[in-house]
C-alpha cells in the first residue's frame, strides 16, 4: 500500500502527515485488546508450568507472573548448596520454556495482593486484569514464629537461599582451618540439620559425603573426626511420610555415613553460636540449616475465613478459592481438605503438577459452560537419596532400598530437569563426581553476610 500525503516534498509537512504519525504512535503504544479470556498464573513452579501447558493453544491469554525468570528445580537445591551443581544447571528460563506457546506471555513481577472483587492482581508493575486466575505461589520456610531461629538459621527454599547456604558453609570451612584447637574449631565444624524429612536427609548426606571425600582433600589442615554432622527431628523416625521399611534403611545410611541422627527432639533456641534442646541438650554451632516444615506463600487480599493449616488456602474439589467463582490454588499454597486427605495433599511436586493440569483443564471447562472434573490425586511413589549407592524408594506396595533405588532416583530426577543442556551438565557432573569422588567447584563467589539489625530492634535488645 503506498500513502501519499499532501505537503511531503515541501520544507514544513501537511497536518495529515501529523496525524498518520500520531496514529501510529498510538496504535504501537496502544495495542488492541485480545478478544479471548485472560488467565493470570502467579509462581513459574510445577503447578504453574503445568496450568499454562494445558491451556496451550486453547482460546486464552495466559499471562504468568514470577520475581523471577526462571523455574527452580527444587529437589536437587541442596546439591547447589554443597557446590556439587551449579544453580544454573537447576534453573530454566521460563520465557525460552514457552517460546513456541502463542497464547503465553510472561513479566517478572512482585505480586503484592489479589482484589477477587475487582479481578484485579496488584503487582510492582501495575495492575493486572484477569478472567481466571491460579495461584501456584508454593510454600516457603515455616520457623513456627521463633524470631530468633529465623534470624540465625539457614533456609533452602530457592536458589539464593541455596547459594547463601553454600557459601556459608565454605566461610566456615576456611575460618576452621584458620583456627589452632579442636575447641576453636568446633562450632565451624558442626553442622545440625533441624528436620529429618527428605530435604534433611538429602542434605546430611551430602554433608556426610563432603566430610568423608572431601574434606581433607581441600582442608589438609582439618580433620575429618572433628566435622560433626547432626540430623535432628521431634518426630519418632526419619522420612516420615515413607515406609518404616524405608525410614530404617535411611537411618542405617546416615548412621553408617557417620551422621548422628537425634529423634524425639525439640529445638527450643538457636542464637547463631549455640542451639539447645528440650531437656538441656546443646550443640555449639554456626550453621543450622533450618527444613522442619514450610508454610504457603498467600498474597495479599485472600480472607483470613479462607486460610487454613500451615497458612494454606481452603479449596474445593476442583481446586478453586472456596466462594469464589474464578480464582484457584494449587500445589503447596492449596488445602483441598477430604476425608481421605483430612490435612490436605502432601507438599510435593506431583501433587502441583496433577493439579495444575487439572486446573487447566477445569478451566477451559468453565469457559465452555461444561461439567468440569473433580481433582483425584494419583500417588506416584516416593524417592529419597542418602548419598552414593543409597537410596529409599517407595513405589505404592514395591519398596527397597539401596543402588538400584539410587539409579532410579538419578533416572527420575534428570528426565524432570527442564532443558536438555541442564539435563547433560547435571549427568556429567554426576559421572564425575561418582568416578573422582570430588565433584563440584565450591567457589565462594561473593561473602554471605547476614543483613544487621535495624538500630532500634538493636537498642531495645540492650534495654532489656
Amino acid at each position: 500500500m503506498i500513502f501519499v500525503f499532501k505537503g511531503l516534498d515541501q520544507h514544513k509537512p501537511s497536518i495529515n502527515y501529523y496525524w498518520f504519525a500520531f496514529f501510529i504512535l498510538y496504535q504501537m503504544k496502544e495495542p488492541k485488546k485480545s478478544k479471548f479470556p485472560q488467565v493470570v498464573i502467579i509462581g513459574g513452579g510445577f503447578g504453574g508450568l503445568e496450568v499454562a501447558k494445558q491451556l496451550a493453544d486453547k482460546p486464552v491469554d495466559v499471562l504468568m507472573l514470577d520475581k523471577h525468570n526462571y523455574h527452580t528445580f527444587q529437589p536437587l537445591l541442596y546439591q547447589v548448596a554443597t557446590g556439587s551443581l551449579e544453580s544454573e544447571s537447576i534453573a530454566f528460563s521460563l520465557r525460552k520454556n514457552f517460546a513456541s506457546q502463542k497464547n503465553f506471555r510472561f513479566r517478572i513481577a512482585e505480586v503484592s495482593g489479589v482484589d477477587m472483587e475487582k479481578n484485579i492482581v496488584s503487582t510492582d508493575i501495575g495492575d493486572v486484569p484477569y478472567d481466571y486466575l491460579v495461584i501456584a505461589t508454593g510454600s516457603t520456610t515455616n520457623f513456627f514464629g521463633n524470631k530468633e531461629i529465623e534470624r540465625y538459621a539457614m533456609p533452602m527454599k530457592s536458589i539464593p537461599e541455596a547459594l547463601n547456604l553454600r557459601y556459608l558453609i565454605l566461610q566456615n570451612l576456611e575460618e576452621a582451618s584458620l583456627k589452632t584447637t579442636r575447641e576453636e574449631k568446633e562450632p565451624y565444624l558442626s553442622f545440625v540439620l533441624v528436620g529429618a524429612g527428605p530435604t534433611g536427609v538429602e542434605l546430611a548426606g551430602a554433608l556426610a559425603e563432603l566430610r568423608n571425600h572431601i574434606l581433607t582433600r581441600d582442608y589438609p589442615d582439618l580433620e575429618k573426626n572433628h566435622m560433626k554432622v547432626y540430623l535432628v527431628d521431634f518426630l519418632p523416625k526419619v522420612l516420615g511420610p515413607f515406609s518404616d521399611q524405608g525410614s530404617k534403611a535411611a537411618k542405617k545410611f546416615l548412621t553408617d555415613m557417620g551422621v548422628e541422627v537425634l529423634l524425639n527432639v525439640k529445638v527450643e533456641s538457636y542464637n547463631g553460636e549455640e542451639i539447645k534442646f528440650e531437656g538441656g541438650k546443646s550443640i555449639r554451632t554456626k550453621n543450622v540449616i533450618w527444613s522442619a516444615g514450610v508454610m504457603g506463600v498467600v498474597p495479599d487480599g485472600i480472607g483470613k475465613d479462607k486460610i487454613v493449616g500451615g497458612n494454606r488456602i481452603s479449596v474445593d474439589a476442583i481446586n478453586r478459592v472456596k466462594g469464589a467463582e474464578n480464582v484457584f490454588a494449587i500445589g503447596d499454597v492449596a488445602a483441598m481438605i477430604t476425608e481421605e486427605m483430612p490435612k490436605g495433599h502432601p507438599g510435593v511436586a506431583q501433587v502441583a503438577i496433577q493439579q495444575g493440569a487439572l486446573a487447566g483443564k477445569n478451566i477451559m471447562h468453565l469457559i465452555k459452560d461444561e461439567a468440569v472434573v473433580p481433582f483425584k490425586y494419583r500417588d506416584k511413589g516416593s524417592l529419597a537419596t542418602v548419598g552414593r549407592n543409597k537410596a529409599i524408594a517407595d513405589l505404592g506396595k514395591i519398596r527397597f532400598q539401596g543402588f538400584f533405588a539410587w539409579l532410579i532416583w538419578m533416572f527420575v530426577h534428570l528426565i524432570s530437569l527442564l532443558g536438555f543442556r541442564n539435563k547433560v551438565i547435571v549427568f556429567i557432573n554426576w559421572i564425575g563426581s561418582y568416578v573422582t569422588f570430588n565433584g563440584g567447584s565450591r567457589l565462594i563467589i561473593r561473602r554471605f553476610k547476614r543483613e544487621e539489625l535495624p538500630k532500634k530492634h538493636t537498642q531495645e535488645a540492650k534495654a532489656d
